[in-house]
């Protein structure tokens, strides 16, 4: 009788292309830096004096430093629905490195790539041009990713990310969806030190691993 243990299997292959992925996904917070030119958001959308002003209009409160509540309102996901705030928690988490409780200018500059980044993700996979992301079209984009989910968890995934209740995910949901995704990856592959795709903890090590998410 294994008392006090949990046995977990990953739903996704183990395959060393799916963790290449899940470490590229992780660094996308990690090391942006402004690079004129770079990233999604058309010409001239990446410049300094473009970033400054759109920071100058969503710092509302000019503290110098965006909020979770200012960044929200100044973000849209193409429904006129308020941004999930749990995504714009974790966007900022990623990059506030001195946990202030927001962003100044120069981790913004990493915050308005890294969302752009996402739009350009969100917008290959999307593709009937519908604003929105169904079961297909998330099936698609997290196995190009290299995850290998089963349609069963797909199910599990839309309704748990489909905040509107329509079968679909919307752009602040999708992200929240990846993030979580490779965050329990990411947790997973600490305890899988074989690389077996199995892994034994602890009924504490597992409530850890699940609070740590949520």
């Amino acid at each position: 009788r294994s008392c006090g243990l949990v046995t977990v299997v990953a739903l996704g292959s183990c395959c060393e292309r799916a963790r290449r992925v899940a470490r590229r996904a992780g660094a996308m917070a990690a090391g942006y830096q402004y690079r004129p030119g770079a990233g999604g958001g058309g010409p001239g959308m990446q410049e300094p004096n473009f970033l400054w002003g759109v920071f100058q209009r969503v710092d509302k409160d000019r503290s110098g430093v965006i909020s979770d509540s200012e960044l929200q309102q100044a973000l849209s996901n193409g429904t006129w629905t308020p941004f999930n705030p749990a995504t714009v928690r974790s966007i900022l988490s990623m990059f506030d490195r001195e946990n202030k409780g927001g962003v100044n200018f120069n981790e913004f500059t990493g915050v308005w790539k890294y969302i752009s980044d996402w739009q350009n993700v969100f917008r290959t996979y999307d593709r009937d041009n519908s604003g929105m992301i169904d079961k297909n079209e998330l099936k698609q984009a997290l196995t190009g990713f290299g995850y290998r989910l089963s349609d069963q968890f797909y199910d599990i995934l839309v309704r748990k990310f489909d905040r509107q209740g329509r079968g679909q995910i919307a752009f602040d949901d999708f992200i929240q969806c990846c993030v979580v995704l490779q965050r329990l990856t990411d947790l997973f592959r600490r305890y899988d030190t074989d690389q077996d795709g199995w892994i034994q903890v602890s009924y504490e090590q597992y409530l850890s691993m699940v609070f740590s998410i949520v």
